[in-house]
């Protein structure tokens, strides 16, 4: 869920705590205080909490807390159970509730509209009054391509959609605007970082502003390159251009290569300004990092101008955005629009790929369409209501957000079990289950997992931020066993790469020594429990 380059050094400090509610142990005592499932007599079962036990045992490990809960996803009979009723912080898991809830309140055939309205008459190729681009939650004005593929590909400028916009807008004869051209995301309240997200996260793409108007993701990307010569100030861009920011560079060029490049990138609150510093050697390869847009609307408003000028539109007014609560103008006119993919196209790139603001968009635009919530306090209570009726207990589920970057979440393992049961029996079942990443073949999970009988027998999501690993979903054992799984460790020293290690490991165990030795599923079979 969250990637920081590693050549880079953000200079902001956390603001707000890394909330652990969970008591710290040993994995064995853990598993000494927990209650065996009712199929803890199984033969099978025998290896696999052998292996499971070895992998917790492990040093580092050892000091953190663990939780699994497998079921049998035809029988729900509880096949191994370690702390299934204990909370844990689910990093990106929470995406698991937050779309399924979505296909469950909306189906996987929504779609969102965004279109350019005028607010005045059109006589003779001028508009009088304002040309507002209205926002609806689309998290896709981008330039991705769709139906998704497993490397998500892009296709075109990271502005496209807005180009698209603009084109419309010309071809119905616009010449001149005698107002502004307004970027309009009232469609939702203007919370744009839920609570437990840090200062930190807002530098970054995983970390961008939540908005009606989504823009390439609302970030933008910095390209940073080294000068012609020893010494030369660092040479940069920002795509798409252009755009509410400022770049200030103090880097310098450097004569002699070294193992990492030594860059850095810093940005105060609510600031237009990043600053840059550090250095890359002479002749080094470019270095993209990817920014987010704290202000989306303010942003787009000035993208789309700049689009409309460059196809002859003369604009009298400014670039502007309106949010809600803003007076407003009645728009007369439609003067372009856009259509979204169908909705379960965005869930399968959410899950693979593992984005926050579109689970957050999607929380949020599921809430507003079913009851008109505007604000995230409205969407996480109609999301709190939905899980209850789905028959999940409601302090089994503690979210703050729809994507699981706050740290104050929380959820149990046996929660995400029943949400998934739920999700597998439902008509988008099968559709749902393919759009978690897949062991060793695509999304998050495509290099885990790698050479082992899991490749292509689990579709699970994926979970990470610093001490927080997660893995939930299903598995098709080797012997032909339908399995649902929740698993997280928190609280661990090691090394982001060890700890989930240890979940692929445990995985692993489970498609190996898991279901009746009798029944062979190739790994090209994946029934929908």
């Amino acid at each position: 869920m969250k990637s920081s380059p590693n050549f880079r050094r953000a200079t902001l400090w956390l603001t707000l705590g890394f909330a652990l509610f969970f008591a710290r142990g040993s994995a064995r005592a853990q598993q000494s205080a927990t209650t065996p499932g009712p199929a803890s007599a199984r033969e099978d079962v025998a290896g696999f909490r052998a292996r499971v036990q070895a992998e917790l045992d492990k040093a580092g490990a050892d000091q953190g807390t663990w939780g699994v809960l497998v079921t049998d996803a035809d029988s729900g009979e509880v096949v191994y159970a370690l702390n299934p009723t204990h909370y844990f912080l689910p990093a990106s898991n929470a995406k698991l509730f937050t779309t399924a809830m979505a296909l469950g309140a909306l189906g996987p055939d929504f779609r969102i509209h965004t279109t350019v309205m005028g607010a005045g008459a059109l006589r003779d190729g001028r508009l009088e009054g304002d040309l507002v681009l209205v926002g609806a939650g689309d998290a896709n004005l981008s330039n991705r391509v769709f139906p998704f593929s497993g490397k998500a590909e892009r296709a075109g400028p990271p502005e496209k959609i807005l180009a698209e916009l603009a084109d419309q807008v010309a071809a119905r004869g616009v010449k001149e605007i005698a107002g502004d051209v307004v970027a309009d995301d009232s469609y939702l309240d203007r919370g744009r970082f839920p609570a437990g997200w840090t200062v930190d996260d807002s530098v970054w793409s995983y970390g961008a502003a939540v908005s009606a108007i989504a823009v390439n993701d609302n970030t933008v990307t910095l390209e940073v390159q080294p000068g012609q010569t020893t010494g030369a100030p660092l040479e940069f861009s920002l795509d798409p251009q252009p755009s509410i920011y400022q770049v200030r560079s103090q880097g310098m060029t450097s004569a002699k290569p070294v193992p990492e490049p030594q860059i850095w990138l810093s940005r105060e609150p609510e600031s237009r300004i990043f600053y840059l510093g550090g250095s890359l050697p002479l002749g080094a390869p470019g270095r993209p990092l990817e920014l987010a847009v704290q202000e989306p609307a303010e942003n787009a408003a000035v993208l789309l101008a700049h689009l409309l000028e460059t196809r002859g539109v003369r604009i009298a007014g400014t670039a502007r955005a309106r949010h809600f609560g803003d007076p407003a103008e009645t728009e007369q006119q439609v003067l372009g629009e856009h259509i979204s993919p169908p909705l379960l196209e965005d869930v399968r790139l959410t899950n693979k790929m593992s984005l926050n603001l579109h689970a957050e968009l999607l929380l949020r635009v599921a809430a507003k369409e079913k009851t008109g919530a505007l604000t995230l306090d409205e969407a996480l209570a109609f999301a709190e209501k939905f899980r209850q009726g789905i028959g999940i207990e409601k302090n089994d589920v503690l979210l703050s957000d729809g994507s699981g970057l706050s740290r104050n979440d929380l959820v149990t393992p046996q929660a995400v079990v029943q949400l998934l049961t739920w999700a597998g029996r439902q008509p988008w079942g099968a559709d749902f289950r393919a759009s978690l990443p897949s062991a060793g073949e695509d999304g998050t999970l495509e290099t885990r997992m790698k050479g082992t009988p899991a490749v292509g027998r689990v579709q699970a999501k994926t979970g990470l931020v610093d001490h927080v690993e997660g893995l939930s979903g299903y598995a098709t054992t080797v012997h032909g066993e339908h399995l649902i799984f929740s698993m997280f460790g928190n609280g661990n020293g090691i090394p982001s790469r060890e700890a989930t290690g240890v979940l692929d490991a445990i995985c692993e165990a489970m498609v190996e020594e898991l279901g009746p030795a009798a029944n062979l599923s190739g790994p090209e079979n994946h029934p929908t429990p």
